[in-house]
């Protein structure tokens, strides 16, 4: 206690002779000047970014397939690295040339559902309808009111609407070949990194141990695990959703399956699901009366929608040893907060921050633990009192 009061202060210890003065300028000026390279660094490198990103996704969650193919490839990875490179320029390729053929092979049948949108023609309102609670009967009369207006009416009411769409659309297509450059770009870093990959882990590793030892190496593993765990849960799923939906498209016999594939494939990513497509894929055969297919679609869609309830988290466990509610904020937040890209930066910066608080609520502070458990008049050690979160004594005894 007495060495409490008579601590000398900061300025006596830097006056004292054989001490260096502290330089605080110098330290000032230092750091401004590592931020701001910092800075200018970023913005150099900031079209490259989002490349630099996705390609390190695609990397850490691919890497030890990649191991796999070198393996197979008599110990090559100059092969292997071709192998993954080749297998990335499919999975672009290929989808894309499905959905190009798709729409050619159905131009014609796209032509005619334009030109029969002038004399298209409601029927009447179903009887189920106006039995559904609440919005029944309001949803009865807008029906039937659109149904009477005819379809200039309808025309004239959809005309706002169909400007913004193609206003959108065209600024869409304008990205187009924006994507296609930033995928080429991330095919072309995946392969380098591909190729250097354990100097670019060693690199992180030591920078990562540098800026906050042990804590901060378990912190890139748990993101590479958050990675791996997150392509294994949400998009192996997805894919499997979206290819099982797409049989169920391609076997009812709606017109741009592979479309819509892609569409429930992107859906599925996004947590929203394969569901939504499947039931307006269920509607548009009610409507053309395939009263049987629709029933089939509607039943397939469920199926399809409870899957993700018992895959993903089994394949999510396979990844990574992260609490499951942790990885499903971080993939929605991610995506909300950052896009496409989020699915993966999301449950990253989560899993890094639960680590780091992990370590730090249970690093061993013996100066802290002895306060706690000593009393200040008699120095005699004491139980600390239970708080909110403490096991009961049912809980001790059930886990003796």
């Amino acid at each position: 206690m007495i060495g409490e009061y008579f601590r000398p202060s900061a300025a006596i210890m830097n006056s004292l002779p054989g001490r260096p003065a502290l330089d605080l300028p110098r330290i000032t000026l230092a750091v401004l000047f590592i931020l701001g390279i910092i800075a200018a660094a970023g913005w150099i490198l900031r079209p490259f970014l989002p490349a630099l990103i996705w390609a390190t996704m695609v990397v850490v969650a691919t890497w030890p397939l990649m191991l796999r193919v070198q393996a197979r490839a008599w110990n090559r990875r100059w092969l292997a690295v071709t192998v993954m490179t080749v297998l990335l320029l499919l999975v672009f390729l290929v989808p894309l040339g499905f959905a190009i053929d798709a729409l050619v092979s159905n131009a014609d049948e796209m032509a005619g559902w334009a030109q029969g949108l002038a004399t298209i023609e409601l029927p009447r309102p179903p009887e189920w309808l106006a039995q559904i609670p609440v919005v029944g009967e309001r949803a009865v009369a807008m029906w039937q009111d659109i149904a009477d207006s005819g379809p200039r009416e309808l025309a004239r009411r959809i005309a706002p609407y169909a400007k913004d769409v193609a206003q959108w659309l065209a600024i869409e297509a304008g990205g187009i070949g924006l994507m296609a450059a930033q995928f080429l770009l991330t095919v072309v870093i995946s392969a380098l990194l591909y190729a250097q990959g354990e100097t670019a882990a060693d690199t992180l590793l030591c920078f990562a141990r540098r800026l906050a030892g042990n804590h901060g190496e378990e912190a890139v593993e748990l993101a590479g695990q958050a990675i791996r765990g997150v392509a294994l849960g949400v998009v192996v799923t997805a894919l499997i959703q979206s290819l099982i939906a797409g049989a169920g498209l391609g076997v009812a016999g709606v017109p741009l399956a592979v479309v819509l594939t892609a569409i429930m494939f992107v859906l599925a990513v996004a947590q929203i699901g394969a569901a939504p497509v499947l039931f307006l894929a269920a509607g548009w055969l009610y409507w053309r009366d395939d009263t049987g297919w629709a029933i089939a679609l509607v039943i397939w869609a469920l199926v399809v929608g409870s899957m993700d309830n018992f895959l993903r988290p089994f394949l999510i466990r396979l990844g990574a040893d992260l609490p499951l509610p942790l990885i499903f904020a971080g993939v929605i937040g991610g995506l909300l907060g950052f896009g496409l890209v989020g699915i993966f930066v999301g449950p990253i910066v989560l899993a890094v921050t639960y680590t780091l608080a992990h370590a730090w609520m249970h690093a061993p502070d013996r100066e802290a633990c002895r306060q706690s458990t000593t009393t200040p008049d008699t120095g005699h050690t004491r139980s600390p009192e239970p708080g909110p979160l403490a096991p009961t004594a049912r809980n001790d005894a059930a886990s003796e």
